[in-house]
């Protein structure tokens, strides 16, 4: 830039009216003070720019940092008056998230009397990650193999090695409002107490979609839900069922005894199945269902068939554990009746559990003895593996479970059921099944 004005200047002198050669030394010594005094003026102009622009770079830099730290939810740290370290904004976050899940392969064989010798393999895996949004609120999200099917999340292999299925799972908010008080919103995991584990009422793989609650304070415990069992109106068959638990643990010597009784009131009269075909009478799992005209469900093809009984349901559960040597014992007992039927409808559970596969080497043996009435319950959310899914059923479930490592266990069930799935008919029904099963978190 120096060089140009020079050049410029000398141009106009060139070009000027006087030729050089009428210039008088004296003229031509100050013409050249002046340029020198000007090329350091341009000088120091230079200088100040460079500092200019090098404060600016350094004042950028700046922004760029207190605006990552702030992204990445890390302040200034008042009691040293630094910033917190990468390392550990990545820890906070590793805290916020975790992750967990599960494989399992199984052998199943199914005899049926009356029917052809059934084996398949099937597997099934879940993967489940959860975020602490703020200290009180986590958020979840799930998602497990299997079709659509509320009650299972099995898928059979086969198929030439044809892909399997993915589905939705989990999707639910967890607030915990209160201290020991936690509401739940979405897909969520059915947060009521199954004493043994067993699944008289709800399958162990049935996820509620709609609204819940859990409570605890000191031994008394309320867990209670609102389930959509179909949210869409379209086809004026929405249905919502809601219910509670009341219960207490606490303990009676050296064992520890849990306590409660529940209502759930499921209105299903007039509506139809909301999973399955809805003229079927299979696709009722057992449960009483009509046409609409009052005919038995079935007697005219193609026609939808309906509930004839709501599901006002009253339980009664107990479960005591205690010690036997040093194998930890586990004893339950399940009842339930259906206020709105007349006939079938109670259903019930007594059973036991010693041991524990918590570890390696450690084997855990479990027994129940099952009655369910054909309208005791609502079938289509009941075990789908005892009696072969749903109401109508009675019989034992054996289980033997040893575990590998911690994180691996294998095991047996044997179910010998006799069923009665609307035919009036009973029949025997065995299930085997082994398991081999991993999880982690």
């Amino acid at each position: 830039m120096k060089r140009i004005l020079i050049v410029a200047l000398l141009c106009c002198l060139f070009v000027t009216s006087r030729s050089i050669a009428d210039v008088s030394d004296e003229d031509f010594e100050q013409l050249r003070a002046q340029l020198t005094q000007m090329s350091a003026r341009l000088d120091r102009l230079a200088a100040e720019n460079a500092e200019l622009r090098s404060a600016q770079i350094q004042y950028q830099n700046e922004n760029e940092k207190q605006l990552a730290s702030l992204i990445v939810g890390v302040g200034a740290n008042p009691e040293v008056g630094g910033a917190i370290e990468p390392a550990a904004a990545e820890q906070q976050w590793s805290d916020r998230v975790k992750l967990d899940g599960d494989f399992r392969y199984r052998y199943e064989l199914i005899e049926v009397e009356g029917s052809s010798e059934r084996r398949r393999n099937r597997i099934r895996a879940r993967t489940n990650i959860t975020a602490k949004v703020v200290d009180n609120i986590e958020v979840g999200f799930g998602l497990a193999t299997g079709g659509d099917d509320p009650v299972s999340t099995n898928q059979t292999l086969g198929g030439g090695g044809s892909s399997k299925q993915v589905a939705l799972n989990l999707a639910y908010v967890d607030w915990e409002a209160l201290d020991g008080l936690h509401l739940y919103a979405g897909k969520f995991k059915n947060p009521l107490k199954r004493v043994g584990g067993q699944p008289l009422l709800w399958d162990g793989d049935w996820m509620p979609e709609g609204i819940a609650l859990k409570y605890q304070h000191n031994v008394f415990f309320v867990n209670a839900f609102g389930e959509f069992l179909e949210s869409d109106s379209k086809d004026n068959n929405d249905s919502f069922a809601w219910g509670a638990q009341f219960g207490a643990v606490g303990s009676v010597g050296a064992m520890t005894v849990t306590g409660g009784v529940a209502y759930y009131a499921i209105e299903a009269k007039g509506k139809s199945t909301s999973f399955g075909d809805q003229s079927d009478s299979d696709d009722f799992y057992g449960n009483t269902a009509v046409e609409a005209s009052g005919f038995a469900c079935g007697t005219n093809v193609g026609t939808r068939c309906e509930y004839l009984y709501d599901y006002l349901l009253t339980e009664v559960f107990a479960e005591a554990s205690f010690e036997f040597g040093v194998m930890p014992v586990k004893v339950f007992a399940d009842y339930v009746n259906n206020s709105d039927a007349p006939d079938d409808n109670t259903g019930w559970t007594l059973g036991g559990k010693i041991g524990h596969t918590k570890g390696r080497e450690q084997l855990a043996l479990t027994y129940y003895y099952t009655d369910k009435g054909a309208d005791s319950m609502l079938g289509l959310v009941t075990d789908s593996d005892f009696g072969g899914g749903g109401t109508n059923n009675k019989g034992h479930w054996f289980q033997i479970n040893y575990g590998v490592s911690k994180s691996w266990t294998v095991g047996a069930q044997y179910f010998f059921n006799d069923i009665d799935l609307n035919t009036n008919a009973k029949r025997d029904f065995d299930r085997f099944m082994i398991d081999m099963q991993w999880k982690w978190k």
